[in-house]
């Protein structure tokens, strides 16, 4: 986290709010520990994530801009757009834009990411990326109203909405990417084939080398033919205890 808070910083500062270092470009991002803050899963899928020189990427569900930010550091992509309906996230979402100077290349838009196709027209991005609620319904929430509850829950999404909305605004033979849990890893393949979305690549994501997955990283092309790849896993930490290298190479440590 950063400690020296300059003037531009401090007016773009909201009370209980942070900025922290992304490691990428000197770019930084505003966040609420209180409220919401990105987690590795984000970063993991803006490192799994690839866009090409020239194109559009739309991020659903963008919580505070973690991803398009960091794709931003790390592509050649035109553009960003990034869809989030809570307001307060996306508040501070167009306020670290800002904060980067990247008025230019991220547009953040405050709506529910099933008004997508609407708002930029089918068929109309290269790329989509989505960070999407894990938990289905309201098990376990204890405050349904809270920003972490809704970014965490299927609350104002499901999966089907996050797969359909992604393929109505992909191109054909665009590519969509998506960080989730595997013990819905059936339901997320047959979601994705209902939505001409072929899984292409995959890539489990563990603690230790010896624990079980508690995530995977997914890409799937629009239109494409069935036949899939393992990648090799991730691991978080090694016998250490500390980040192994390809983690603190995503991080930019």
């Amino acid at each position: 986290m950063s400690n020296i808070i300059n003037i531009e910083e401090s007016e773009l500062l909201k009370p209980g709010e942070r900025t922290d270092d992304l490691q990428r470009n000197g770019y930084k991002i505003i966040q609420n520990k209180e409220k919401f803050c990105f987690g590795m899963d984000a970063v993991l899928l803006s490192g799994f994530a690839k866009a090409g020189r020239g194109d559009k990427v739309l991020d659903l569900g963008t919580g505070t801009g973690i991803i398009p930010i960091l794709m931003e550091a790390k592509t050649k992509a035109d553009h960003f757009f990034a869809v989030e309906i809570q307001e307060e996230s996306a508040d501070m979402a167009r306020r670290s834009v800002i904060l980067n100077g990247l008025e230019e290349k991220i547009d953040v838009i405050c709506a529910d990411l099933k008004e997508a196709p609407i708002l930029f027209g089918k068929g109309s991005m290269d790329v989509v990326t989505s960070n999407p609620p894990y938990m289905i319904s309201n098990h376990g929430i204890t405050n349904p109203d809270a920003p972490k509850a809704i970014a965490r829950h299927e609350l104002l999404c499901t999966l089907d909405d996050v797969v359909l909305t992604a393929s109505s605004v992909l191109k054909e033979g665009g590519r969509f990417f998506m960080v989730h849990r595997p013990l819905r890893l059936a339901e997320i393949f047959e979601t994705l084939r209902k939505y001409k979305l072929e899984p292409k690549a995959m890539r489990f994501v563990h603690p230790y080398a010896d624990r079980e997955p508690g995530m995977v990283l997914i890409e799937s092309i629009k239109g494409a033919k069935p036949e899939i790849k393992v990648g090799p896993p991730v691991i978080i930490y090694g016998p250490d205890g500390k980040y192994t290298k390809e983690i603190t190479e995503t991080y930019g440590y």
